[in-house]
């Protein structure tokens, strides 16, 4: 058995921290009278390469070939199964009923079955806090999941969550008094305990408690750096939300800095740390100029305006996300793509609340960003945005000389909210698809025929903001403007409940990884557009050869199809179906033409769509912002010797409606009202259920 449990897991990616757990586990169970801790004191201190393979980890390397020296080293204790199995018994016994965090991790995968040190009947405990208290550390330490059954202030069960382990506790209260005591427990455990880095009894309460000390030395000390203190101590890896939640509850009862109120007062000081970082960005903060309180705090990385000027498509989406905090606000981002359709933030923002002034400042602020790291901003940019009036006057104040289109997804949502028929949908989303004023209008007569009122109401919103048949500028496709629902969805769930620096800079260190992810990934591409377009190129390719083609000139063609006859025009990059100027990259027809003539399809192709843009895209870095403290401690001496207080927090407002006013969509005012219909007489402006029509 000692042989077996000592072969290299086989999954290579799994993490070194639960192997050296584990392995601790072996070694005190099979080779009880060698000494190894000072080994595991060293291997503690070792960056262990976490998610780094195991053939590329040397500290992977070095703790299998430790463990193959003590095998050959230990095969005498092998010879006698009794004196090992008495030897390892003696050492459980010596462990402190009182200090359950000493105790050896529980037994890996394959192992014999194994009990939990001090646990007995009659093990008395001070109260029922203190007994929930110790489960849970024993739990911790021993590297099982506990689920609780019954608990109130007589009585705690609580068994394995293990399938199938038998192990099961039951404790309860001393009469006329408040110690608990174990009454039954089934001991041991069968299971393999753990089988991941994570623990469900690592609350966040558990957290405060475990790094109270560390924290009241040093009340600087970071969320990153408790994510590393229990990693390191425990075995455990827990999200950045939940180490922040658990200094946050430890600060709030200690009474000291490093609250919501700091981290406001510290924003005008942390926007000069990213310029200063970052040269060529812009961050900013804006108050309100009669009682200091803030508005909102705009950041815009040169890293991604460069990328996005030189080698981007000429396209800006613009979206936000409600943040839930102590004091609540909205993200405003705005969002180019690049070559392959991934989202790159060109700016974000967290402001106070969603109104018109927060929207014209955000859009102002980045216009400006885009002005200093190029001479003139392009003239073909195209914008996507929602429908709301606050955004559309925005944009036109900022952007004059931008195409602006509307968001079909927020268009399909009103309109699905007015008609409520997944039939009339589908429709719109066809029109919006469809790529010539042909099609679009075929499928406007379908839904004109199916409900005339639909068809009104669609006539209330000009066909240039949302078709891609109608649209003066160039979408390259892109329909929608949610990137934050449908790309960064993941990143607003992290800052959700997190002080506003700290949501800046999660989004900053995602923005970070996002750039040297994609960058690193690029390298290793040989072709000469990006996988997407590639793909979709191969496709017209293939598609082309079932076409025949006809010369016309220098520059146009007649290309012959199962559809019918198209002309193309390769000196205008632009073909009948309009595919090519919809989407950038030539169609099969004009694949067709091309090869007839022997040219190159690939210099046919929009130059955002190659690997070489893509490369230019994400070359630069976006650098992190200084981990000192310097500047924090020289904004609290200030404030400290009278200097001001700084930005102050935002209002927050009783109810959701309190002081606001709803954003209309542009035109809302004229829109046309749905007519009811009941099924009952086929007659409009009642329901059914008030018909007073004759059977």
């Amino acid at each position: 058995m000692a042989n077996d449990e000592l072969v290299k897991p086989e999954n290579p990616h799994s993490s070194f921290r639960q192997d050296h757990f584990t392995g601790i586990r072996h070694n005190f169970e099979l080779f009880p009278t060698h000494d190894y801790n000072s080994e595991f004191e060293q291997l503690l201190d070792i960056n262990l390469q976490i998610g780094s393979p195991y053939e590329e980890n040397e500290v992977w390397s070095q703790f299998q070939e430790h463990k193959a020296t003590a095998l050959q080293d230990s095969t005498i204790h092998h010879n006698d199964d009794s004196l090992t199995e008495a030897t390892g018994a003696r050492q459980k016994q010596e462990i402190d009923d009182d200090n359950l965090d000493l105790a050896p991790p529980p037994p890996p995968p394959g192992s014999q079955c194994w009990s939990i040190p001090g646990m007995t009947v009659g093990k008395e405990f001070p109260d029922a806090k203190a007994c929930r208290k110790s489960l849970r550390e024993a739990a911790i330490s021993q590297r099982f999941e506990m689920q609780t059954i019954k608990s109130d202030k007589t009585r705690f069960t609580a068994k394995c969550t293990s399938q199938g382990c038998p192990w099961r506790i039951h404790c309860a209260k001393l009469p006329k008094a408040p110690t608990f005591t174990i009454r039954t427990i089934h001991a041991t455990h069968t299971c393999c305990g753990v089988p991941h880095l994570g623990h469900q009894q690592a609350t966040v309460q558990w957290v405060a408690d475990t790094v109270a000390e560390k924290v009241k030395e040093n009340p600087h000390f970071k969320p990153k750096q408790i994510l590393e203190e229990i990693h390191r101590t425990h075995g455990i890896a827990l999200s950045y939300k939940q180490a922040w939640r658990g200094k946050e509850r430890l600060m709030g009862r200690l009474r000291v800095s490093g609250s919501f109120e700091e981290e406001y007062r510290l924003l005008p000081q942390y926007c000069d740390e990213i310029v200063r970082t970052n040269p060529g960005s812009l961050a900013v903060v804006h108050a309100n100029p009669k009682d200091e309180r803030f508005q909102q705090v705009f950041v815009s990385f040169k890293a991604s305006i460069t990328g996005f000027l030189t080698a981007c498509r000429p396209l800006i989406a613009l979206d936000k996300a409600v943040l839930k905090s102590k004091y609540p606000g909205t993200l405003l981002v705005a969002s180019g793509f690049d070559g392959d359709g991934g989202v790159l933030p060109l700016a974000y923002a967290v402001v106070n609340e969603e109104n018109g002034t927060n929207w014209y400042q955000f859009l102002a602020e980045l216009r400006k960003s885009l002005e200093m790291n190029s001479e003139s901003i392009r003239k073909q940019v195209t914008i996507i945005s929602t429908m709301e009036k606050a955004v559309v006057d925005g944009v036109e104040s900022n952007f004059p000389g931008a195409f602006h289109g509307f968001c079909v997804r927020h268009l399909a949502e009103m309109f699905s909210k007015e008609f409520h028929s997944s039939v009339l949908e589908s429709l719109l989303w066809e029109a919006a698809h469809s790529p010539t004023v042909l099609e679009f209008n075929a499928r406007l007569n379908s839904i004109q025929q199916i409900s005339p009122e639909a068809f009104l109401w669609l006539q209330n919103i000009s066909p240039s903001r949302w078709a891609s048949s109608c649209f003066e500028g160039t979408r390259f496709g892109q329909l929608t403007a949610n990137v934050v629902t449908d790309s960064l969805n993941n990143w607003i769930e992290d800052v959700s409940g997190l002080p506003i620096i700290q949501t800046m800079e999660c989004i900053h260190r995602r923005l970070m990884s996002l750039f040297k992810e994609r960058r690193e990934a690029s390298l290793h591409w040989s072709d000469v557009l990006v996988p997407s377009a590639e793909s979709r190129m191969l496709a017209a390719i293939a598609k082309s050869r079932g076409h025949r083609v006809y010369r016309a000139n220098e520059a146009e063609f007649e290309v012959m199809d199962s559809e019918g006859n198209v002309v193309v025009d390769v000196q205008k990059r632009s073909c009948l179906c309009r595919r090519w100027e919809v989407f950038g990259l030539p169609c099969s027809h004009a694949v067709g033409a091309l090869l007839s003539c022997e040219e190159d399809v690939y210099k046919y192709a929009e130059s955002c769509f190659t690997v070489e843009s893509y490369r230019r895209t994400y070359g630069e870095s976006i650098e992190p912002v200084s981990d000192n403290v310097e500047w924090r401690e020289k904004v609290l001496k200030i404030e400290g010797g009278g200097g001001g207080g700084g930005i102050r927090t935002p209002n927050v407002t009783g109810g959701a409606r309190t002081g606001r006013r709803r954003i209309r969509p542009v035109g809302d005012g004229d829109r046309v009202k749905r007519l009811v219909h009941c099924s009952r007489c086929q007659q409009t402006g009642h329901f059914r259920t008030t018909c007073i029509a004759p059977m």
